[in-house]
C-alpha cells in the first residue's frame, strides 16, 4: 500500500491476477503476448490509495522449438503460484530470474538471432522454453522497467545503459490487444521472407506493405517489406532515419543490420524534444552499435505554452522517412509506417521511394531552392533535393556530428524525381520575404566589403535583432543624443518599396565571451567609410554562431535588412525586432575542400533556417497555381488514422491550399479581394472534401477486434459531433479486399478531375505522414494587419501567418490539366495509375454509423469486458488525455497521434 507516496507495506492481491486489466478467474489460463500486462495489485482495499501498480509487462517474447512437456509446466505454474502468494511479488519475480529459472535450452535454427545482433545467443537463458534476458548485459534492452523499493519508497528506476522511453519513445503503453494472429506471427517478427529480394521502385505511384498472412505473388498488387527496401544492406554506406515510435532491437534483428553501419535515427520524445540542453538531443543506445546515433529533434519555443520552453506546448516529431546512401546512389523512401513491428507487418501502409544516381560532380546549390515569386519552381531537380535538404537539417540542427548529411545530399542528381515533397516544420511562418537583387554592404571573410564576384542570391532567414534597448538605454544615453542621431540617420536612408532598410554587419572579434560576434548597424553616409555607421544591435547568438563561420571562410556572403519602425519602436520601448537577412554564395567551387566538420554543421543550420513554404503553404506552392476544372471534379478525399480538431476554417483552408476555388462567386463576393477563393462559408455551404474514417462497426468486426485499432485510430467525439451534420464522413474499407479486417495507418488524399469525353483522369495525389489536422498542417492565422513586406492579396483563408505543431514528411505526385501537360512527367498521363489503399467512392456514412473515435472504441470495450468478467472485477480504463483535442482561442492544441 502506498500512503503519501511512501511504500509503507506489500501484500497479497486480494481481488486476483489482472492480465490487461482484465481479471483472471479462478482455473482460467490466459495467453500472454508482447505488451500484455500483469498485475498483481490491492486496488480496492480502502487502505490504497493512488492509482498503484505492481506487476510486469511483457516485452519481448522468444520462441524455441521445444516442447514443454508435463513436468516443466507444472514448475512454471507452481513458481506463478508462488509469485501470487508471495508478500512481495515484485521482489519474488526478481528473484526467480537468479535462482528458480537457470535452465538451459537450445534455440532453433530457424529463431536464432544473428551474430551481428544486439541480441545473441549467449546473452539468453531459458526458463524450461521461456527465454528471458540475462540481466548481468542489459545496455541493449530497451523499455526495462525496473520496479524497486527504495528507503520505502516506489520507484520507477532504470539500469545503467538502459534509457526508458529514450529510444522507445511512443510515449504511449505498448499494444495490448490479444489476437490469435499476433501469436503465430511473431516468427515473422524475427525472421523474414525472401530477404534477398528487391522490389522496383514504383516510380508514380505508391505501394502498400507486405502484411504477415501474405505471401510474394498472393496479389496483384506489388507489395514490399521492410528488409526489400534496404536489400541488399552490405552494400549501405549510411543510414538516416526519421520516425514517430521505434523499435530499435526489432530493426536492428529483423533486417539484419551489421553492426558498423552508421545509423542515424531521429525519433519522438516529448522530455528531450522540449529540452534545450544539448545533451538531451542525442543517444548512443547500443554499445555493440557503436555507429549508431539517435537524435530527438529540438521544438521551437515560440509554440511552447506562453513561449516558455520548459512549460512544454504541442508538437510531435511524426514524419516516416528514410534515406540510404549507397557509393553508387541514394534511395528515398516515404512511408506511413513507424519502425515498429506492428506497422511493417500487420497495419496497412504507403511507401514509396526513388533511387537517384550519383552526380559527376556536388552540386551545392540545389540545397537552396531557386527563387520563384509567382509559381512553385517547375525545376525538379532544385526542388526535391532543397525540401530534403531543409528538412534533414531541421531535424539535425544542434546535432553537430550529423552536418554531413546535408553535404552528402549535394552528391546526387534529384533531376528524374517523380513527385514533389511536402514538409512540415514546427513553428509560426510568415510569408516569404521579398528577394532583393542587389544590396551594397555583405558581411564575407571577417568583414563588410562591397559586392562580391559571382555572387548568387540562395535565400532569405528570418533572425531577430537583440540588444537594441540595452545600447540605447537611459542610463547610457541620458540626453537621447544617440536615439536623435539614430532617427536622422534612418530619416535620410534609402527605404526600399517593400519597407526595408538596408544595414551593415560586422564582425567582432574583440569580445571575448562571444568568439561569433556579429554586430548590426546602420550606414551614415555622411560619416567616413571607417566609421559612418550606428551600432543599433547583435545578431542573436544561435544565428551568429553560423553566419560567422561560414563568412570568415570565404564560402558566403551576408547582407542583412530591417524594418526601421521596429528599430525605432525597439530603442523606445526596450523589444525585440526582426532582421530580415538576405544569403549570398559567392564560392561554391571550392567549398568541398574547405568544408571541415565545424563548416558543414554550420551549413546544416543555414539549409534549416533558409525560409521555406511549410504545411499548407508548401501545398498551396505546389498546386495552387495549376487552374483546376472545379466542374470536371469527380472526387475529392482524405483517408486519415487521425483525425484533428477540424472545422469550417481549416477544411476552407486546405481546400484553398490544393487550389480549389468558387465556381459561381455570388454578387456580394465579387468586391471582396480575394474574389473567387474559397472560404469557410462556402464551405459550410458546399462541403469540399470527404473524409474517410472507419466506422466503429468497422473497427468492431475486425480480425482483431478493436484491440488492433485502439492505439492507430484517433479521432475525438467532439470533432465527429462538429462534422456530423456536414455529411463529409465516409466509410473506410480497405484495398484490395485481402486487406479487410486489418487496421490501416495510411494518409493518402487525392482530388480527381476527368471531362465529360472519358479522356484520361488527372489531378494530384498525396501519400506521407501527414493527418488531417490542423497540427500536421498547420493553422492559418489572421492578424489584423499586414506588415509591409506581407502581401495584402494573399489568400486570407490561408491566413497571414501559419502555426504548424508537428514535424511531418510527404510527396505529391501530380497529373496536370491539359495546358499544364509539359510540366510534368510524360509517363505520368492517368491519374487513375495510382490505386488508392481504400474503396473509392467510398460509403457515405449512414445515420445509425459512428466513427471509431475514442469515446466509441472506449463503450465497445467497456461491453466486451462486462462479457467476460463481472462488472466489478472489471478495472476501468482511464482515458488518455494524450489523444484529446483542446481549443483555446486563437490556437488549436492538438496532441500527438496515438500510433
Amino acid at each position: 500500500c502506498v500512503v503519501d507516496g511512501v511504500l509503507s507495506s506489500a501484500r497479497v492481491s486480494l481481488n486476483g491476477v489482472f492480465v490487461d486489466g482484465v481479471r483472471v478467474r479462478d482455473g482460467e489460463v490466459k495467453e500472454l503476448c508482447v505488451g500484455s500486462e500483469v498485475r498483481f495489485v490491492c486496488e480496492n482495499d480502502g487502505g490504497c490509495r493512488g492509482a498503484v501498480r505492481i506487476g510486469f509487462v511483457i516485452e519481448r517474447c522468444v520462441y524455441i522449438e521445444e516442447v514443454v512437456n508435463g513436468g516443466n509446466a507444472g514448475l512454471l505454474l507452481s513458481r506463478c503460484r508462488e509469485i501470487l502468494f508471495s508478500d512481495d511479488p515484485v521482489l519474488c519475480i526478481r528473484e526467480g530470474f537468479n535462482d528458480a529459472c537457470r535452465f538451459r535450452a537450445k534455440c532453433a535454427s530457424r529463431n536464432r538471432l544473428k551474430h551481428n545482433s544486439c541480441y545473441t545467443s549467449d546473452r539468453f537463458r531459458s526458463c524450461e522454453g521461456l527465454a528471458v534476458i540475462d540481466d548481468k548485459n542489459t545496455s541493449d534492452v530497451h523499455n526495462c522497467i525496473d520496479l524497486e523499493s527504495n528507503d520505502g519508497r516506489l520507484q520507477q528506476s532504470v539500469k545503467a545503459g538502459v534509457p526508458i522511453g529514450n529510444f522507445v519513445s511512443n510515449d504511449k503503453p505498448n499494444d495490448t490487444y490479444t489476437c490469435e494472429e499476433k501469436f503465430i506471427q511473431l516468427n515473422e517478427c524475427l525472421k523474414p521472407k525472401n530477404r534477398g529480394v528487391s522490389v522496383p521502385p514504383p516510380g508514380n505511384k505508391f505501394y502498400l506493405n507486405r502484411l504477415h498472412f501474405m505471401s510474394d505473388g498472393q496479389s496483384d498488387e506489388v507489395t514490399v517489406t521492410l528488409p526489400e527496401l534496404l536489400y541488399p544492406v552490405e552494400t549501405l554506406k549510411r543510414v538516416f532515419i526519421a520516425t514517430f515510435t521505434s523499435d530499435l532491437a526489432w530493426f536492428l534483428s529483423y533486417c539484419e543490420i551489421p553492426a558498423h553501419l552508421p545509423i542515424s535515427i531521429a525519433c519522438h520524445n516529448t522530455e528531450r524534444c522540449w529540452s534545450s540542453s544539448p545533451d538531451k538531443r542525442t543517444l548512443r543506445p547500443y554499445s555493440d552499435f557503436p555507429n549508431l546515433v539517435v537524435i530527438y529533434p529540438q521544438f521551437p519555443e515560440v509554440i511552447s505554452f506562453g513561449k516558455e520552453r520548459k512549460k512544454f506546448g504541442i508538437a510531435c516529431h511524426h514524419p516516416k522517412l528514410f534515406v540510404l546512401q549507397r557509393d553508387d546512389s541514394i534511395r528515398v523512401i516515404i512511408t506511413s509506417a513507424n519502425l515498429v513491428s506492428k506497422q511493417w507487418l500487420q497495419v496497412t501502409n504507403t511507401i514509396w521511394w526513388q533511387d537517384f544516381p550519383r552526380a559527376n560532380v556536388p552540386d551545392y546549390v540545389s540545397l537552396f531552392a531557386k527563387s520563384s515569386t509567382e509559381e512553385v519552381n517547375l525545376d525538379s531537380k532544385s526542388d526535391f533535393a532543397a525540401q530534403l535538404a531543409g528538412f534533414m537539417a531541421a531535424l539535425l540542427v544542434g546535432v553537430p556530428d550529423q552536418g554531413h548529411w546535408i553535404m552528402e545530399l549535394t552528391n546526387f542528381d534529384f533531376s528524374n524525381a517523380s513527385g514533389h515533397l511536402v514538409a512540415s516544420v514546427p513553428g509560426i511562418y510568415s510569408p516569404k520575404h521579398p528577394y532583393i537583387s542587389e544590396s551594397h554592404h555583405y558581411l564575407t571573410g571577417d568583414r563588410c566589403t562591397p559586392r562580391p564576384l559571382k555572387c548568387m542570391l540562395l535565400g532569405s532567414v528570418e533572425a531577430s535583432v537583440v540588444g537594441i534597448s540595452h545600447l540605447f538605454r537611459t542610463s547610457a544615453d541620458s540626453n537621447g543624443a544617440l536615439l536623435k542621431r539614430l532617427a536622422r540617420v534612418i530619416g535620410k536612408s534609402h527605404i526600399s518599396s517593400y519597407g526595408l532598410l538596408e544595414v551593415v554587419l560586422r564582425r567582432n572579434l574583440s569580445i571575448a565571451a562571444d568568439a561569433n560576434a556579429i554586430s548590426v548597424a546602420i550606414s551614415d553616409s555622411e560619416d567616413p567609410p571607417d566609421g559612418g555607421c550606428i551600432q543599433v544591435g547583435f545578431l542573436p547568438r544561435d544565428v551568429a554562431k553560423w553566419v560567422a563561420p561560414l563568412s570568415d571562410s570565404g564560402l558566403f556572403a551576408f547582407s542583412a535588412y530591417i524594418y526601421p519602425k521596429e528599430v525605432l519602436a525597439c530603442a523606445l520601448e526596450g523589444s525585440n525586432n526582426k532582421a530580415h537577412l538576405i544569403l549570398y554564395g559567392p564560392n561554391f567551387v571550392n567549398i568541398s575542400k574547405l568544408v571541415s566538420p565545424a563548416l558543414a554543421s554550420a551549413m546544416c543550420s543555414l539549409v534549416a533556417s533558409v525560409q521555406r513554404c511549410s504545411g499548407l503553404w508548401r501545398l498551396h506552392e505546389i498546386l495552387g497555381h495549376y487552374k483546376w476544372p472545379e466542374h470536371w471534379e469527380t472526387d475529392f478525399t482524405f483517408g486519415s488514422s487521425s483525425v484533428g480538431a477540424v472545422n469550417a476554417p481549416f477544411l476552407a483552408a486546405f481546400s484553398a491550399a490544393t487550389g480549389k476555388r468558387s465556381l459561381q462567386p455570388t454578387e456580394s463576393e465579387e468586391s471582396d479581394p480575394d474574389w473567387g477563393c474559397w472560404s469557410a462559408s462556402q464551405e459550410l455551404r458546399n462541403p469540399s472534401i470527404r473524409i474517410i474514417f472507419p466506422t466503429i462497426e468497422r473497427v468492431k468486426t475486425a480480425s482483431c477486434g478493436i484491440w488492433a485499432s485502439k492505439y492507430i485510430l484517433c479521432f475525438s467525439q467532439k470533432t465527429w459531433l462538429r462534422l456530423k451534420h456536414l455529411g463529409i464522413l465516409h466509410d473506410a474499407i480497405p484495398h484490395p479486399a485481402e486487406r479487410i479486417g486489418h487496421p490501416m495507418h495510411v494518409k493518402v488524399a487525392r482530388r480527381r478531375f476527368q471531362s465529360r469525353l472519358g479522356t484520361s483522369s488527372f489531378g494530384w495525389v498525396y501519400c506521407g505522414s501527414h493527418n488531417f489536422s490542423a497540427a500536421a498542417w498547420g493553422r492559418p492565422i489572421h492578424s489584423p494587419g499586414l506588415k509591409s513586406n506581407e502581401d495584402s492579396s494573399s489568400k486570407s483563408v490561408l491566413g497571414s501567418r501559419l502555426h504548424i505543431c508537428n514535424y511531418e514528411f510527404g510527396i505529391v505526385f501530380v497529373v496536370p490539366p491539359s495546358e499544364n501537360k509539359h510540366y510534368a512527367d510524360k509517363s505520368h498521363s492517368n491519374l487513375d495509375d495510382i490505386t488508392l489503399p481504400f474503396v473509392i467512392p467510398a460509403p457515405r456514412y449512414r445515420h445509425m454509423d459512428t466513427p471509431a473515435t475514442k469515446f466509441a472504441m472506449s463503450n465497445l470495450a467497456k461491453q466486451e469486458r462486462e462479457k467476460n468478467v463481472e462488472p466489478a472485477d472489471v478495472e476501468e480504463e482511464i482515458p488518455d488525455e494524450e489523444e484529446e483535442v483542446l481549443e483555446l482561442p486563437d490556437v488549436i492544441i492538438e496532441e500527438k497521434e496515438a500510433d
